[in-house]
Formats: structure tokens, C-alpha cells, sequence
């Protein structure tokens, strides 16, 4: 009966007061109730009487408690249901005057809970000791969802005082870890958006019970389906996710909750939100990581729940609106390039790494990223104004306008800077002392390679083809992948470009492509390894890159070789895919260059004997930090854990630029490491005069080095690491020469 009468009354056309007032006066009546009083959470962390019935009336929007103070406050901290047929005595219980509720005893308050934040609480209370039983409890928290949806969709600009808004609204700063540089303002796209409930109410239980019994099963048997799949293994991460999802999902105390929401009254998709909503805000409130973990499968669960009630499927494209700030809870590197680049101003990631596949990819569409900015997901919705500062890490959610103007204001003074460093860009890059340093791209897309005329840079370091077999929903044929480097090649013009073969595996999967799970993938079937086990896919490639080439020089990098063995085993390849060529009428390249990339470190120990096998060698910091840490990059719990060129990893590298002056051949830095100040600088510091980067490094790159003098710092840097740095670490020693030459690091 509550219900239907508050649906009719969230109907009509009224005021945001007049409508809750005639809330609380229904809530009153039906629970028999002396007095009903709803508090609203402020952006101050007030809770604000915002209506009552049986309270003095001139007490709305004159009182408030603070989170945690009084009865009201307690429960709102602790998002808990609290039941007392005694209030007065209960030692949180605080005397408002105003409100003249001394002489009411019993006490029953909800949390108003979305999302599993809690936007107020609501309140009834009686003369009489009496006691609330737990059906009236779930009532009042049934009717608390309807609640929380008015909240969050109703204008209250006009009740709260100037200055405040409700907390659910209130402006959020989240530190995450930066993925890119630079500063995004825009509009937020989830990218899984939320299931939007509309029908709260149920007209008829039975009928909304049948409905989520099939809706369960329906679920049930699709997860059953998916863990069936030939590809599922039973050591597959995946696995593991959906077999927690399907415990879950056949829990009685879960489909229990579920059915008791019903019938108190709603929908089934609203049963399924009120119970996520209780289960979330409990567990947000457990400092356990192993329980915050499940609650991201239950949040998926529920989702998943919601669209099949709903029939509501995700598309696989979506238009964007301009300036579209990305937010997600994660996503891989394919999913990133299905959006649409001249929209996408930005993403943000509750989870990952800033040398994940998908922070490099991000890197290279030129779009600003940060993650690990926690909860984030939760506490947004589309179209929220979003603020993203790449530099800082930092992500401001719904800011205030001061905070936007200042970064409205860094980002004109950003776009002088960028005009600065397009100033520099037909600069030879040249150190004061008269070292020269070569400036490369990293790149991945066609569409980035036209910025080698904005930066200046001499050419391509590493061009990852993998990319377009990320964004390809098949594998790509001969004809597609030679088209490709064809443009690339033709692009870049004169200026060398190194194509990198095929690196998949690890976190670079292909829906297409039947793979066997691993334990650790990053250490697994992957890159060149697959490749020589597959022969027909290096083949293809190889032949694609030398029809491309047309009789152009072509570059060709190896990646991941462990053995010099493998290396050897590829030239093979490409040496019979040149005589095939030539055999059919087409022109070789007029000159090849096969490179090895040393990313692995049993390679540290054959680089004698790799480099009289290659013509030039590139390293991969990424992976070769990663390896050398047993640190999961994309593991943000140990990504941070040792500093890259801390001393045991810049020996490591000397032993590489060492190496290969011996050999006379040229190295080079591809890893993310030559895109950041300090550690270009480490770089060059041990002889390495080759970076490669991701486009928006090589501006401030170039000015530092125009601006360093680097034999004195070369000669700190060797001394250090021959003497375990006398108490220094190697960053702090580079940090100090900064200071002494001044140079423009940021």
C-alpha cells in the first residue's frame, strides 16, 4: 500500500519540498508512527533535517548532526539499521531542542543508501517503548531505496543553503598513479555504464519472483556456458572470476535477500539493487582486501543480473560526446582503440599500471590517463564533469569552479609550452658539451606517425604492429598487415622506422586467437616464443613487412629473445621470405637491418654472442625492470616497489650499452623509462644516445638535453656505480645535478 502511494506521489507534479513532506507524512501514517523525519547527507559532512512529520516544523533545515553524531549520525557512519525502544538512553543519543523529540522513546533509522554511499538517513519514531520488529526495519529500507532515487535524480538546489549540495553530488578528489602526462577536462562515459532501474515498485510479487527465478537461471546457465567454453582452462584467471560468480550466484542467503525485497513490495530489478546496495556498503566499510575484491564480483554479478531483467545489452560501440573522459573499473588495450580517438579526451582506471598495455596504448593515442583511482566507478555517473591531471595522478570528479578554472588556466599555460617545444623541434638535439642524443618515436598507429613533423624526432624507435591485430576482430590477412607498414613506411618517408614483430600473449590477447591459459602469462607463450612455434603467423607477417618495404630499407626488431638460438632461428625466416620474394619478381629491400630486443635477462649473459648476430639491439625497460624484480608491472601492489634505475637495474642496462659499443652496433632505449626526465637522464649518463619515447615526451626531453651539460654527470653517475653510490641512491645523485645545472625537467 506504502509504496503504490508514494509511486503516486513521486508522480505528481510538486515542489521538491511539498513532495517530501507528503512523503514522510505517508511514511508516518502506514508505520503507525508519531513522527517520520528524513536527513540528507551535506557536501560538509552534515546531515541536514530535511523534512519531517511530527517534528516542530521550523527545526527543517535548521538541524544537523555530524557523521557519527547522535543516533541519525551513527547510523549514517556505519550504514546500519538501528531499532531502539528506548532512544533517549542509548549514550550516541543527541538532544536537538528545535526539533522538541524528547518525549519520543522508540527509534527505528535506516541508512538511504545508492551505490552503497549513503545519501541520508530516515527516521520514525513513537511516544510509546515500543518495539520495532524486523519486518517494519525492511520496510522502512525498502521504501529507503525509493528514497535514494528521488535523492539522486531530484533538484534540491533550492531547499539546501547557498554554497552546500547533498554529499552524493559534492566535488571528489581521488590520487591515483599516473599513467600519461597532461590535463583533460570533459565529460564522464562509463565505460560498463550502469543498469538504470526505472520500475521500483512491484504490481504483482508473485509475478516479479517467477520473473527473477527465470532471470537467475538464465544467468546460471550462460555462466555455465562460458565455463564450458573449449578455451576456459583450469588454471585461467578468468576461470577463477567466473567460478566466484558462480558461486555467488547460487548462494541461497544472496537469492533469499533477493526474494524478501520482492516482497516487500519491489520490482525485481529494484530487489536486486537494494540488496547490492546493503551488501556494498558493508563491505566498503572492511579494510580486508581479500572481501573489497569480492565486492567488485558482486558489483559485476548484479550487473550482470540487472541486464538480463532488463534486456539490456551493452553495445560494443558507443557513440562519445565531445571531450569523453573514459572511467572504468579496468579494460584491456583492444577495448581502449575501439573508441572513437577524436572524441576521447581521457581515461580513468580503478585498476592497473602505468606500464600496462593499456597506459602504453593510451600513451600513444596522446590521451591523458590515470589509475588506481579507487571507488572511483561507484561514485560517478555519465555525464558528470570530470577533471583528469595526467601529471599529478589526481582525478577531480564534479569540481567547483575554482578548481576548474585553475585547471582551465594550466591549460593555457600547457598549450604555451607546447608551442615552446614545437619551437625547438628543427633543433639538432645536442647537449651544451656536444653529446649528441637521437630522439625516436614509440608508436603503434598510423594515426600517430604525422606527429613526427610536430616533435621533430628522427624516426620511429618502435612501431608495435601487434596493435592492429588488438583493434581487429580476426586475424589480419597478408594483404591488410602489407597495406599497413606500406603507409607507415610511406609516412615516414626518409626517417628509419623499426618494426617490432608480432607481441602477444601476457596481457596483449587476441579474441581470435585459441590460447592455452597460464599460470604467468607475462613469462609464457608469448612474442617470438609463439611465433616460431606458429610459423605460418611469423611467416605472414615477415612476407607482409618485405612486400611493404617495396625495395625500401626495411627495419625489423625481434622481441622477447632469450636465447641467441631464437634469434638465429628467426633471421632463418626472414632470409627464406626474401629468397621467396625474389623468386616471384618483387624487390628486396635495398638494405635489412635485424635487431634483437633484450628484455629478458638470461640475454645479459649472451650478449657476446648476440650482438656479431644483429645489426643493431633495442632494450625493453618494461619488461627487462619486470624480470629483473619479479614485480608484476600491471600489479600495482608491487609496479612502485623498486625504483627502475635504482643500481642493480642501470647495470644491468650498461652491461647492454657496453656491450654493444664493443660490438659497434647502436642501442636503443624503447622502454617507457626514456619518456621521463630523470631517467632519460640516467640513460644517457651510462652512454646510451638513442631514446625512444611516446610522441608528448620528446619536447621536454629536447630541452633538457639542450640545456644539460652531461660529461660531468656521466663521470657522478659511473663513480656511483662502481661504488654502490657512497649512501646515495642513483636518483637522488641525478635529482642534485638537476639542481646544479638548473635544467627544465617538467
Amino acid at each position: 500500500m506504502l509504496l503504490r502511494q508514494l509511486r503516486e506521489v513521486m508522480a505528481e507534479p510538486l515542489a521538491s519540498q511539498a513532495r517530501l513532506d507528503k512523503i514522510v507524512d505517508l511514511i508516518a501514517e502506514n508505520m503507525r508512527a508519531d513522527v517520520c523525519s528524513f536527513y540528507v547527507l551535506r557536501d560538509d559532512g552534515a546531515l541536514e533535517l530535511f523534512a519531517t512529520h511530527g517534528l516542530k516544523a521550523e527545526s527543517v533545515h535548521l538541524t544537523t548532526l555530524r557523521l557519527g553524531e547522535g543516533l541519525v549520525g551513527l547510523i549514517a557512519a556505519e550504514a546500519e539499521p538501528l531499532s531502539l525502544d528506548d532512544a533517549p538512553s542509548h549514550p550516541a543519543f543527541a538532544y536537538r531542542p528545535e526539533t522538541g523529540e524528547e518525549k519520543y522513546n522508540s527509534f527505528l533509522g535506516v541508512p538511504v543508501l545508492r551505490a552503497g554511499q549513503t545519501l541520508g538517513v530516515l527516521v520514525v519514531q513513537n511516544a510509546d517503548h515500543r518495539h520495532y520488529g524486523e519486518d517494519e526495519a525492511e520496510a522502512m529500507l525498502t521504501t529507503a531505496t525509493i528514497l535514494a532515487e528521488m535523492v539522486a535524480t531530484s533538484d534540491f538546489v533550492n531547499l539546501i543553503r547557498p554554497g552546500s549540495e547533498i554529499d552524493l553530488r559534492r566535488s571528489r578528489m581521488f590520487n591515483g598513479v599516473s599513467f600519461t602526462d597532461g590535463i583533460a577536462l570533459g565529460k564522464v562515459v562509463l565505460h560498463d555504464p550502469r543498469v538504470v532501474v526505472t520500475n521500483f515498485i512491484a504490481e504483482d510479487t508473485d509475478a516479479e519472483k517467477l520473473r527473477l527465478d527465470a532471470a537467475l537461471e538464465t544467468m546460471r546457465v550462460s555462466i555455465d556456458a562460458m565455463l564450458d567454453h573449449g578455451d576456459m582452462q583450469p588454471s585461467s584467471d578468468h576461470r577463477e572470476i567466473l567460478e566466484t560468480y558462480r558461486m555467488f550466484a547460487n548462494d541461497r542467503g544472496w537469492v533469499n535477500r533477493l526474494t524478501e525485497a520482492i516482497g516487500n513490495g519491489l520490482s525485481a530489478e529494484a530487489a536486486v539493487e537494494r540488496v547490492q546496495n546493503d551488501t556494498r556498503a558493508r563491505m566498503l566499510r572492511q579494510t580486508d582486501p581479500y572481501i573489497r575484491d569480492r565486492l567488485h564480483d558482486l558489483d559485476d554479478l548484479a550487473n550482470r543480473l540487472l541486464r538480463v531483467l532488463t534486456n539490456s545489452n551493452q553495445p560494443a560501440q558507443r557513440d562519445l560526446p565531445d571531450n569523453a573522459i573514459l572511467v572504468a573499473r579496468n579494460m584491456g588495450p583492444a577495448e581502449l582503440l575501439e573508441y572513437d580517438r577524436t572524441k576521447l579526451r581521457g581515461v580513468v582506471l580503478e585498476e592497473g599500471g602505468a606500464t600496462a598495455h593499456v597506459a602504453i596504448v593510451a600513451r600513444s593515442l596522446g590521451v591523458v590517463a590515470v589509475g588506481q583511482a579507487q571507488s572511483i566507478v561507484s561514485m560517478c555517473e555519465s555525464g558528470d564533469d570530470i577533471i583528469i591531471d595526467g601529471s599529478a595522478g589526481q582525478v577531480h570528479l564534479r569540481p567547483t569552479r575554482e578548481v576548474e578554472q585553475t585547471y582551465i588556466d594550466k591549460v593555457r599555460i600547457s598549450a604555451r609550452r607546447r608551442a615552446h617545444y614545437a619551437a625547438l623541434k628543427n633543433r639538432p638535439s645536442v647537449t651544451r658539451d656536444g653529446v649528441e642524443i637521437t630522439l625516436l618515436h614509440n608508436s603503434g598507429l598510423v594515426a600517430d606517425l604525422p606527429m613526427l613533423d610536430d616533435t621533430g624526432a628522427t624516426g620511429v624507435g618502435l612501431f608495435r604492429t601487434e596493435l592492429q591485430f588488438m583493434i581487429a576482430s580476426r586475424l589480419p590477412r597478408l594483404k591488410e598487415q602489407a597495406e599497413l607498414y606500406a603507409e607507415a613506411l610511406a609516412i615516414a618517408g626518409d626517417r628509419p622506422i623499426v618494426f617490432r614483430l608480432l607481441d602477444i600473449g601476457g596481457d596483449k590477447v587476441l579474441p581470435y586467437l585459441r590460447s592455452t591459459a597460464e599460470e604467468n602469462p607475462a613469462m609464457g607463450y608469448r612474442s617470438i616464443r609463439l611465433g616460431l612455434d606458429r610459423p605460418g603467423l611469423l611467416r605472414t607477417q615477415i612476407r607482409a613487412l618485405l612486400q611493404a618495404a617495396n625495395g625500401r630499407p626495411l627495419r625489423i626488431l625481434v622481441p622477447m629473445v632469450t636465447e641467441t638460438f631464437e634469434f638465429r632461428q628467426t633471421k632463418q625466416v626472414i632470409v627464406k621470405e626474401i629468397e621467396r620474394l625474389k623468386r616471384a619478381g618483387h624487390k628486396a629491400p635495398e638494405k635489412l637491418e635485424i635487431g634483437a630486443m633484450i628484455e629478458v635477462p638470461s640475454l645479459l649473459f649472451e650478449l657476446d654472442q648476440i650482438m656479431p648476430e644483429a645489426d643493431f639491439v633495442s632494450i625493453g625497460s618494461n619488461d627487462l625492470v619486470q624480470f629483473l624484480t619479479a614485480a608484476d608491472r600491471a600489479n600495482p601492489r608491487v609496479s612502485k616497489a623498486y625504483d627502475p634505475i635504482a643500481l642493480p637495474r642501470l647495470r644491468a642496462i650498461r652491461l647492454v650499452v657496453d656491450a654493444a659499443a664493443r660490438h659497434g652496433k647502436p642501442v636503443t632505449m624503447c622502454g617507457e623509462l626514456a619518456g621521463k626526465p630523470i631517467e632519460a637522464l640516467a640513460l644517457m649518463a651510462i652512454g646510451m644516445t638513442r631514446l625512444s619515447m611516446g610522441p608528448a615526451s620528446i619536447g621536454p626531453i629536447k630541452e633538457m638535453i639542450l640545456n644539460l651539460e652531461l660529461k660531468p654527470v656521466q663521470a657522478a653517475v659511473a663513480e656511483a656505480l662502481g661504488a654502490g653510490a657512497n649512501g646515495h641512491t642513483i636518483r637522488t645523485l641525478l635529482t642534485e645535478w638537476v639542481e646544479r645545472q638548473n635544467l627544465p625537467i617538467g
